[in-house]
């Protein structure tokens, strides 16, 4: 396995600022098989959600800046191997439920982005995302 610095964070900075400079095209095929296994690893890891989203919004035309975001992604990963979903028993469960909006957050498309999550106790159970 080659070895890579880890980071803290699963997704860089003002990635849809940084997208109109980027026009340098990579190999799609590439490209949409790392997103997608990404896609299936957030069952199990949640806090990628975000950052799978806006990566996945290139899947026709990825760019080389959406190349080195997914190598992003990667190297959180790397460095959060013991970060997970822990399901365990306590008294006294408490259902909890939030939401988030983001109006016309998406520059490129000017969608709305809303998030939801439900908690039962100190785990989540499931959560929505739309764009």
């Amino acid at each position: 396995m080659e070895r890579c610095n880890p980071i803290e964070t699963p997704l860089a900075k003002n990635l849809r600022k940084k997208h109109s400079s980027s026009r340098v095209l990579v190999d799609a095929t590439i490209y949409r098989q790392l997103v997608g296994s990404l896609v299936y690893l957030v069952n199990t890891r949640p806090n990628i959600c975000y950052a799978v989203n806006e990566l996945s919004q290139a899947m026709v035309k990825p760019t080389k800046l959406y190349w080195k975001e997914v190598n992003h992604v990667l190297r959180y990963l790397r460095g959060t191997t013991k970060y997970g979903l822990w399901y365990r028993r306590i008294e006294g469960v408490k259902l909890q439920g939030f939401t988030d909006v983001d109006w016309v957050g998406s520059p490129l498309d000017r969608k709305i982005t809303s998030v939801i999550i439900f908690i039962i106790g100190s785990t989540t159970i499931s959560w929505y995302n739309s764009k």
